[in-house]
């Protein structure tokens, strides 16, 4: 099977979702203002039909640049953190720690498969790192192509490693902190449980990612070429490279706790990036005008991956105006009460996951959500922490898989995987991490976790 290019395979999902608006009825919650999320969440129990509103195919286009403007937000980071990062190239400092990295690993190779996973993973845990992928790919795909691995290898140490960092993350702002506010749990209650099952799926994730790469890596004597490449005079570091890494790591460092501490937007972030590359232009040498060219560079690089994000916005876009969201969440979720209490919680997390493909955002689909589902589990007797699991799993480890994840799209386009080999590497590997969410449910329950 081949699916069609990213941006018409999106464009086919919005008139999809336009063409559910005269299947599915139209129906909403009441909503009320959060203050300790700052958000509109859900009232339950205040479910009612309303007069359908039928999205037709214009307005089903219009809803694309309408996308883009409601993540504006997401756009801009995007663009500064492309700049920054050309930025950090144009200084010739990425590709010559790639180089060293490279000859330092040569006939160990594999070892860059968990160092890599692991430092994505980190990033993921702590601040749910998507789109920030984007601007790295061009360099992972220079460190995957001198090792001898494919493309592939590329995207399921960063962006994988990522995306399941983030789903049984005890500690993502985004997802499990978000939950816990919206559930009324303590911040950061239960983390020991969840450390247990993200060490064995992170460990799961590597594990079959250095297998792959090991079965698909190249033939020697292509290794052998990228090793004596990377062994020449450009592969010396020297203090300011040295100075320029330790910059932006302590950028990832400052993001976190701003991040955690701090309740930082993704304004705060875009304004962080743009520092850091305009520092590591001034320590690179670039001068004034060195440094605004590669961030027009980076603009550039950047269009595509920005695109991909308001487009797989529209799709949400287009099915909050038929004002059939609500009548989903309704549908998917209600029917649990009927189960066992181990099924509910399996349904529940089986339910986020189909869900998060008509709302890619794991915050948004928590406020969404979270408010119908606590009074359900109050009910059945069944641990809101139990729920809010439900819904990391469920939600957290779609976006593995979902095409409406404009992030995922634009670093598959990046890294010239196609959509379609992207899924035959990974349904597989999502599915066992869904088995393995779906026995942490059913241990969580045996325990009494709360």
């Amino acid at each position: 099977m081949r699916f069609p290019h990213p941006l018409a395979l999106l464009t086919a999902v919005v008139f999809a979702a336009a063409a559910l608006s005269y299947v599915l009825p139209a129906g909403e919650y009441e909503r009320r203002d959060d203050p300790e999320t700052g958000r509109s969440i859900v009232v339950p129990g205040t479910y009612q039909e309303v007069e359908a509103n039928r999205i037709g195919v214009f307005d089903a286009i219009v809803a694309i640049p309408r996308g883009m403007a409601d993540r504006a937000d997401v756009v801009f980071l995007i663009f500064l953190i492309g700049g920054a990062f050309a930025v950090f190239d144009a200084t010739g400092a990425l590709r010559r720690g790639i180089a060293w990295l490279v000859e330092r690993l040569e006939g160990r190779e594999i070892l860059a498969i968990p160092v890599v996973s692991l430092a994505f993973a980190t990033g993921g845990v702590t601040e749910n790192l998507q789109e920030e992928i984007i601007p790295l790919v061009p360099a992972l795909m220079l460190l995957t192509k001198r090792l001898g691995y494919s493309p592939m290898v590329g995207v399921a140490v960063s962006a994988g490693s990522a995306f399941v960092g983030s789903a049984f993350s005890p500690i993502n702002p985004f997802q499990v902190l978000t939950a816990q506010e919206v559930a009324d749990v303590a911040p950061l209650s239960g983390s020991g449980f969840r450390l247990l099952f993200l060490a064995i799926a992170l460990g799961l994730w590597i594990w079959w990612t250095m297998r792959y790469a090991a079965s698909t890596r190249v033939g020697p004597e292509m290794g052998e070429e990228s090793g004596r490449d990377a062994a020449g005079p450009e592969a010396a570091m020297g203090w300011r490279d040295l100075t320029i890494f330790g910059i932006v790591a302590s950028t990832f460092g400052i993001l976190v706790w701003g991040l955690l501490r701090l309740g930082w937007d993704f304004d705060h972030m875009s304004a962080l990036f743009f520092v850091m590359g305009v520092v590591v232009g001034i320590v690179g040498r670039l001068g004034i005008t060195g440094t605004a060219e590669a961030y027009a560079q980076g603009f550039k690089s950047m269009g595509y991956a920005a695109l991909l994000i308001g487009f797989a916005n529209a799709i949400y876009v287009v099915m909050d105006d038929a004002r059939i969201i609500d009548t989903i969440v309704r549908g998917l979720f209600i029917p649990l009460a009927e189960l066992p209490l181990a099924l509910s919680a399996i349904g529940m997390s089986a339910a986020q996951g189909v869900l998060h493909f008509a709302v890619p955002s794991v915050s948004g689909q928590a406020v969404l959500t979270l408010p119908v589902l606590v009074p359900l589990s109050d009910l059945l007797g069944l641990s809101r922490q139990i729920t809010i699991l439900a819904y990391q799993y469920g939600a957290g480890l779609c976006e593995l898989i979902t095409p409406t994840n404009g992030a995922l799209m634009a670093i598959l386009a990046a890294s010239g995987v196609r959509y379609e080999a992207w899924l035959r590497f990974v349904v597989p590997r999502y599915l066992m991490l869904m088995a393995l969410g779906a026995v942490a449910l059913v241990i969580a329950i045996a325990i009494g976790y709360s």
